[in-house]
């Protein structure tokens, strides 16, 4: 399970020139199920991504989780984060996960990042033709793979 996270003073999603998520300050979120994924990658992939600390403190070090400002999240489906690009200059994307299952794992992500106390949760639309606008906050920019941690060891503090 893959997710690039970027800390935003904003973004939206559009489908078709109609808003369908929004978030303030906090997180946008692009989201990718792999073959080979479990509902408990769902779960681990949830809580780093809550307790991250890349929020500035009192200070302005990056030392605070969005749990910690009350952030909120804009979470996009994003199969082209599973690319395989080395073979040729044309992506494989075999390694994404089948669409029926891959949506099921997207909303039971951004539910999971709800239940772990995010505030809110704006989203796009699963396999649609979304444009998405935001202004990155410093930039920061964070990838998560569940497939590079390993079991016990995934430095949730």
């Amino acid at each position: 399970m893959r997710a690039v996270i970027q800390r935003v003073s904003g973004a939206e999603v559009t489908v078709e020139g109609k808003p369908t998520g929004k978030c303030g300050a906090g997180y946008m979120i692009l989201f990718c199920a792999v073959e080979g994924d479990t509902e408990e990658n769902i779960e681990l992939l949830a809580r780093k991504t809550v307790n991250l600390r890349v929020n500035k403190d009192e200070e302005g070090k990056m030392n605070k989780s969005i749990l910690e400002t009350g952030g909120e999240i804009l979470c996009i489906s994003q199969f082209t984060l599973a690319a395989d690009t080395r073979k040729g200059n044309r992506p494989s994307f075999i390694k994404a996960m089948e669409p029926q299952t891959a949506s099921v794992f997207y909303d039971k992500y951004c539910e999971a990042l709800e239940d772990l106390g995010v505030r809110k949760v704006g989203k796009g639309i699963f396999g649609a033709d979304m444009k998405v606008s935001l202004v990155n906050d410093g930039p920061v920019t964070i990838i998560l793979d569940t497939d590079t941690w390993k079991k016990g060891d995934n430095n949730e503090g």
